[in-house]
């Protein structure tokens, strides 16, 4: 039964073999978010999620968010006009996203968590 808060996202069957060797191979960053703090959040967060033809970093059915982490390569005029397209997709889906950069993960991770 699924739960009430759920709602469909177009989840891309098609992109579960990549997001099972994502979560295998999760940059630094991805893991101390992970293993350090989402992982044991009372509320379900689901890493390397397949939304559309997306991957999203982290999802969180109930709330409504992807969490994405950023690495230096979404700076770049490319990386930025490729995160402004995908961000208009997923909000399409009525779901907020969050970007996270790395050097905020590693400054200050207690203000992210």
């Amino acid at each position: 039964m699924k739960d009430s808060n759920d709602f469909y996202t177009s989840y891309n069957c098609a992109l579960i073999e990549n997001g099972r060797q994502l979560r295998k191979n999760m940059t630094r960053h991805e893991k101390h978010l992970w293993y350090d703090f989402l992982r044991s959040f009372p509320i379900k967060w689901y890493r390397q999620r397949p939304i559309d033809h997306y991957i999203v970093d982290f999802y969180c059915s109930k709330a409504r968010l992807v969490l994405e982490l950023d690495g230096s390569q979404h700076y770049t005029i490319e990386g930025e006009e490729y995160d402004e397209i995908r961000t208009e997709i997923l909000e399409a889906y009525q779901l907020d996203v969050m970007r996270i950069s790395n050097m905020e993960i590693d400054r200050n991770f207690q203000k992210v968590c």
